[in-house]
């Protein structure tokens, strides 16, 4: 057999399946509880049977008196394993959650970043429901399970017959459970994913209030959730109530057999083929044996939703590797050069399943202190270059290098202290203004937070406002202007002075005081030798850079010194 491949073992061995793969032990304890639990599950059965066969016959109140004690005891054991295995199950869910809950919230907010996304999926919903499931009775139930054929066992050591009426009853239930799977499967799925998309229209509704309220748009976004959450709730419905039937039929039947077992028991006592304590005895073993079936179709849609949750969370994270390491580099100096660089986007109009092109052989080189103007029409590519320089889309083609080594090989993380990036569409995050400056760094040192402000020109503003750095910004309505956003969101960018700064279009909102604080800054930060990339939409933007480039339709134009690629433009002009 030919040996597997690298990446094919990188792509099996990901984070899920180490994670799973450590929680066997505490599944292998939780199976041990439970073959405790089923054993000493046989204590009324045991103790009914001693009683009616030796107290009764023999009438000694020590020996019922013996009994009870024992049956007490066991009893007590019983709980006490019980509980053991919850607790087992509880922790197990919350640390499989701990595990993964990092690895979900970096890939989750890295795909919602993709041009390419299409999927509305909710890796932390899902590890939630997991989560549960495995607290769950349902898990206990499934657990159960395998002790079905040890009860009707004892029940053919009692007598066949007893044995014959109790299976022929699981087969029947477990009919029940295969129908309840095939009939709710699909329903459950489909509102899974339907609660997903609401959830997001939902989110998506709240943040854009302040346009929705002005313009009238009340009644058609309700109309439009209505419709969404009422064909969720419509599906979610349908298998909720097939559930239901299966359930109460499941429950139903299996009273039915337990008084059948206990009727069947007398007739077989009365033809003196057992004895009158097994009359008891083997209705409640019968109960006992058919219970975990009954339970796990009680439990199926929590069961089946866990399932639907794992296997998206199985294919969300089979790219992520377990065993990842990426080579800690040096402290780069900033030098940055693009060749060749190409990006492509999903065209939606495309029939033949072509691809839109975004960006074209962009070819570049930039040193340690040098600026770089983009400027281009409206939709030429400017945004998208930016979202390519600094990692957060993945370009298709040619290479994006920093200090020579490719923006894939560096730690994101560490990557990240030597990035400044302000995008077009500036949203702090919910918090202090001290906070988002510090991009949430607890360890955050306050001459690191003041110095990002100052040379951002914020400093004396974000003094002046109510609390002043300590200012919370909520997740709605905000102290804040679009402008002073803005101007914060450049702080941020600069905190701890990256090598690399990245500003897109950072004087969209900015007046003439804003406007000159941000030609500061770039200069500032050229003299700190960093490499800033400014995609420029007015030229008030461009004051302070070096170096042009010109893009249309995704394709360079021009670039060069700033003062050449001007000339050039204004010959070129009509």
């Amino acid at each position: 057999m030919a040996k597997e491949s690298a990446p094919e073992k990188a792509r099996e061995d990901n984070i899920l399946s180490v994670a799973l793969a450590s929680l066997r032990k505490a599944f292998v304890v939780v199976m041990c509880f439970s073959g405790a639990v089923n054993i000493l599950m046989l204590t009324g059965s045991v103790f009914m049977l001693q009683v009616y066969d030796r107290v009764l016959a023999s009438r000694s109140v020590p020996t019922l008196v013996a009994l009870a004690g024992i049956a007490v005891a066991m009893y007590a054991f019983l709980g006490l394993f019980d509980f053991f295995r919850s607790r087992v199950t509880s922790r197990a869910g919350y640390w499989l959650d701990g595990q993964l809950g990092s690895a979900l919230f970096r890939t989750w907010l890295a795909r919602s970043l993709a041009v390419e996304r299409g999927d509305a999926a909710r890796p932390l919903s899902d590890i939630g429901i997991v989560r549960q499931f495995i607290a769950s009775p349902g898990l206990t139930g499934l657990m159960d399970l395998p002790w079905t054929p040890f009860y009707l066992l004892i029940l053919y050591w009692a007598h066949y017959k007893l044995f014959l009426l109790a299976f022929c009853g699981m087969i029947f239930i477990s009919a029940l459970a295969v129908a309840n799977e095939y009939l709710t499967h699909k329903n459950l799925g489909r509102a899974m994913i339907g609660e997903t998309l609401e959830n997001r229209f939902l989110e998506q509704s709240y943040r854009n209030a302040e346009s929705i309220l002005p313009m009238g748009m009340m009644v058609n976004v309700e109309n439009h959730w209505l419709k969404l959450h009422n064909d969720t709730a419509a599906l979610a419905q349908r298998g909720a109530e097939t559930g239901a039937r299966f359930s109460s039929v499941s429950r139903t039947f299996r009273m039915i057999l337990q008084s059948a077992l206990l009727g069947f028991g007398a007739y077989l006592a009365i033809l003196q083929e057992v004895s009158s304590g097994m009359i008891i005895a083997g209705s409640i073993i019968g109960g006992r044996a058919l219970a975990p079936v009954d339970q796990v179709i009680a439990q199926w849609r929590t069961i089946s939703r866990a399932r639907h949750s794992y296997n998206r969370l199985k294919q969300y994270l089979a790219a992520v590797s377990a065993n990842e390491h990426t080579l800690r580099l040096p402290e780069p100096t900033g030098a940055l050069t693009l060749q060749n660089v190409g990006k492509f986007a999903p065209d939606a109009a495309a029939t033949d399943g072509g691809r839109r092109l975004l960006l074209n052989n962009i070819t570049f080189s930039l040193e340690p202190g040098d600026a770089l103007g983009v400027i281009g029409p409206s939709a030429s590519g400017k945004t998208v270059l930016a979202r390519v320089i600094v990692g957060a889309w993945a370009h298709n083609g040619g290479s994006v290098r920093l200090d020579g080594a490719a923006l894939e090989h560096w730690d994101s993380e560490l990557l990240g202290r030597y990035v400044g990036y302000l995008p077009q569409n500036v949203e702090l995050m919910a918090g202090s203004v001290q906070q988002n400056i510090a991009r949430f760094d607890p360890e955050a040192r306050d001459e690191d937070i003041i110095t990002a402000a100052q040379i951002a020109g914020v400093h004396q503003m974000i003094l002046n406002l109510p609390n002043g750095y300590a200012t919370m910004i909520g997740y709605g309505a905000t102290p804040l202007s679009g402008g002073q956003t803005q101007r914060i969101g450049l702080a941020r960018a600069l905190y701890r002075l990256p090598k690399l700064v990245v500003l897109d279009e950072p004087n969209a909102n900015l007046d003439m005081e804003g406007d000159n604080a941000l030609t500061a800054a770039i200069q500032h930060m050229r003299e700190l030798k960093s490499v800033v990339v400014v995609m420029a939409h007015r030229p008030s933007a461009i004051a302070a850079v070096n170096k042009l480039l010109v893009i249309s339709n995704g394709s360079m134009v021009q670039f060069g010194d700033k003062e050449s690629v001007l000339a050039q433009m204004t010959r070129s002009a009509p």
